[in-house]
Formats: structure tokens, sequence, C-alpha cells
């Protein structure tokens, strides 16, 4: 298969970092164990002791490497100095410059780093300060989403770009062998998938957020959750009833007065959750649930039920090679 091997990984199959806290040491031990490349979330907030105990706690899980994704659109420097001195195989970053004495930084400590791009221009960036491997974001992308091009036209771009120099993995509404193949075929090397890894048993998702996944076939992209905590930072959610009915939020209109809607706790940290936040209920997570945020790529139309992560991945890279065989070895057009 063509993504055999890379970033030093049996399969070039990645699980998305799922914020806030849904792909814990569960998620990431499956997706590792099952020889795919799992990432760890970490917190919006400096806290480097729990970050170093998230990834100890995976740990215990596997024994194969795997990776952490930092926001850099919010305070990150202690924890990322937390990932660097644990030596995790993958920092991801995304939503801010990835500079090249970060870039170094983390490669001096055998630490790959790997940024998610949603632009051309971030690519060129990227790729000249020396990372280790992109990740293009497509507009299809489920949860917060930089970028306004479609994987299709953005994704060959960047393969073009790096002319093979840095291995490209897409992301954006993949979630089956089909989206491999078509993945593989515009040049990636390697498949990033959210929504997919979201609908897992090991995902800590709450139960009813992945009940909805299964349930709705419609997306939508939009800015309603999260505009006070993170303005200009868009997203794709299901549309479910409450976002439906709520979908055309005047613009001035935010969380930070709307009333407490639930509670949880997110990296051990008690939060309320208030009606627009863009917090998605979690398995701690009480009160109304089906009216907080919930997202997902356009590709949850074809995921049908929940399964072990590790099934994904196995049936994701058996697939893809099934279909590449019978359906293009040897064909002329």
């Amino acid at each position: 298969m063509g993504w055999r091997g890379i970033l030093g990984f049996e399969y070039g199959i990645v699980q998305a970092p799922l914020g806030p806290d849904i792909s814990g040491p569960e998620l990431v031990a499956a997706v590792a164990n099952a020889g795919g490349l799992g990432l760890l979330r970490a917190p919006d907030w400096e806290a480097p002791d729990h970050v170093r105990r998230l990834i100890r706690n995976t740990r215990t899980l596997t024994d194969k490497p795997f990776g952490i994704g930092v926001v850099l659109a919010f305070p990150h420097k202690e924890n990322i100095k937390a990932i660097l001195d644990e030596k995790v195989a993958v920092l991801q970053v995304s939503w801010g410059e990835c500079p090249k004495d970060l870039v170094l930084e983390a490669q001096q400590a055998g630490v790959k780093i790997v940024p998610q791009v949603g632009s051309f221009e971030e690519a060129r960036k990227a790729a000249d300060a020396g990372v280790d491997a992109i990740i293009v974001q497509g507009r299809e992308a489920g949860g917060h989403v930089i970028g306004q091009d479609g994987l299709i036209s953005l994704l060959p771009r960047v393969v073009d770009l790096v002319g093979g120099r840095i291995p490209v993995i897409a992301a954006g509404g993949i979630v089956d062998e089909r989206g491999c193949v078509a993945a593989l075929a515009l040049g990636a090397q390697g498949v990033c998938l959210g929504t997919r890894f979201l609908a897992t048993r090991e995902s800590y998702a709450h139960p009813t957020y992945k009940l909805k996944l299964v349930e709705h076939d419609k997306t939508e992209y939009t800015d309603v959750f999260g505009r006070a905590r993170w303005p200009g930072a868009p997203q794709r959610v299901l549309k479910t009833p409450f976002f439906m009915d709520w979908r055309t939020l005047p613009s001035h209109e935010n969380e930070a007065n709307q009333p407490v809607i639930g509670r949880s706790t997110i990296h051990c940290m008690e939060k309320e959750i208030r009606r627009f936040a863009g917090t998605v209920p979690n398995v701690t997570t009480t009160g109304d649930i089906e009216s907080m945020a919930m997202y997902a790529g356009e590709g949850v139309g074809l995921i049908k039920e929940i399964l072990p992560a590790g099934e994904v991945v196995k049936r994701l890279v058996e697939g893809t090679q099934l279909l590449i065989q019978q359906q293009f070895h040897g064909e002329k057009l």
C-alpha cells in the first residue's frame, strides 16, 4: 500500500486529535495497537503536569508510538515543553504559525513535527520550516476548519509543492476505503480521520453525541459556536434540531451572556457549558446534551455504526488494498 511506513508507523492511518479531550489514552492506544498513528489532544490552557499524565497513561495501554496535538491559538509553551520532554513520536500543531525554531526544537528532542494546514500558503511556510510531514485539511472536515479550499483541489497543489520531499496526509470528509483511495490518487501518502474515530467505542465522546453521528447525515459550515472564546474559528457541525433552530444567530450574539446548559469535566477541570459554547459533550457531561455543539465532517453520512477503533483501522487498510486490487489493477482509461 502506498502509505506503508509513513513517519515510521505501520500504516498511514492517522486519528485526528479530537478536542477538547475526546481522543484520550484509550482511543489513541487502540489506534496505535492497530498500527495507525493515534493523536492525543493537549488542553487549550497550560497544564504541563496533566499533559505528562496523559502521555504516561497512554503508555500503560500501548508499547507502540503515538503523538499529541496542540492548538497554537491557545497558551501552549509549557505544554509543548512537557511533550518534548516525554519524547512522544509526533507533535501535531494547528491554528498558528509553525516557526523554524519550534521545528528544530522538536526534531532535536527526537520528536517529529507535523502541522495541519488549510491553505497553499500555509503549506509553503510549513515546508520551508523543515517539518516532517504536512496534514492538508479540506473544508469538508469536521470541527474547526481553518481553510476555505476543498480537499480535491488543495491536496494535489501541496503534493506538487513539496515534490516528494515531505509526506502529505489528507484530511477532510474521509471515512472509508473509497476516501483513502481518492486521497492516494491525489498524491497523499496517508489519511487523517476525525469523525470516523469520534464514532468509536474508545472515543471519550458522550454516547448521545456518538448516536447523533450515526443518525444524522448532513453538516453545515458555521460560526454559531464559541464566538467569544475562539473568534474567527468557524466550524462544521451536525445539523441537529438545536442547530437548525439557531443557525441564523445574529453576529453580535455569543455564548458569553447565555444560560448554562450543562457541566463537564475536561482534562480534570470542572467546566460550565453555556448555550452556543463550542464545547462538545464528553462522557462526563451532564445537562442538555442535545443543545451542545456536535462537530462532524461531511463524510458523516457514511458512518452507520459505532466500531472499535482497531476495527476501523483494519477495515480501512484491508478495504483500501482490496479496492485498489479489484477496481484499478491493470485497468486502462
